[in-house]
Parts: C-alpha cells; sequence; structure tokens
C-alpha cells in the first residue's frame, strides 16, 4: 500500500490543524493505521492508532484530549485532527499502515509508511 500524508504547515500556538493520510494500491481497510512524529534530533514516536473498523483508538499521553484520530476506509484516508497545538508539537508527522501489529505503539512494527508532513507550531 501507498501512503500519501498532507495538511501540515505553520501554526501558532492553541491553533488546528488537520493531517490526511491517502492510500492506495490494496484494501484500506484490511490495515491498522498509525500516526508517529519524529523532531529533530529525536526518535520517532508514538501519536495514535485507530483500528480496522475505526472504533478503537489509541494514543500517546502527551496528545491526549487534543488530538483525534479518524478514517473513512470508503476514502481510504486516516485523519489526525489536532487541536490545542503546542510548540512541542512541532515534528515531521508520519502515517503508517500494518496488518497484525503486536504493539500499535512501536513504530518497528509498521510495514508500511507516508512520506511525512511537517508541522511547526509558533510559541
Amino acid at each position: 500500500v501507498q501512503l500519501q500524508a498532507s495538511g501540515g504547515g505553520l501554526v501558532q500556538a492553541g491553533g488546528s490543524l488537520r493531517l490526511s493520510c491517502a492510500a492506495s494500491g490494496r484494501t484500506f481497510s484490511v490495515y491498522v493505521m498509525g500516526w508517529f512524529r519524529q523532531a529533530p534530533g529525536k526518535e520517532r514516536e508514538f501519536v495514535a492508532a485507530i483500528s480496522r473498523s475505526g472504533s478503537i483508538t489509541q494514543y500517546a499521553d502527551s496528545v491526549k484530549g487534543r488530538f483525534t484520530i479518524s478514517r473513512d476506509n470508503a476514502k481510504s484516508t486516516v485523519y489526525l485532527q489536532m487541536n490545542s497545538l503546542k510548540a512541542e508539537d512541532t515534528a515531521v508527522y508520519y502515517c503508517a499502515a500494518v496488518r497484525e501489529p503486536n504493539t500499535v505503539g512501536n513504530p518497528n512494527d509498521y510495514d508500511y509508511w507516508g512520506q511525512g508532513t511537517l508541522v511547526t507550531v509558533s510559541s
């Protein structure tokens, strides 16, 4: 499956952005989808994940209550709505896909990755 992330940009602290990740190539609904991010000089970290049907979601503690992951299987797209953004949310955000993850928060478990989209939050 090929993944294409979009929606990043520059936003002031407290603002919102919505990231999208469009999938193509294979049946989207068979994949668990995740969002990860990587700030300069830091390791890639888990942000959120969503089950195949969209009924189950999981978030990193740092984004709980501010970010919402969702998916539209008819459009083969996963979204990340980011509200109340903070300077520490600045990073390149990646979407990823896996059929059977051992741990949804482990980036090494994911098989397919998008190219990343940069989110910059100014304080």
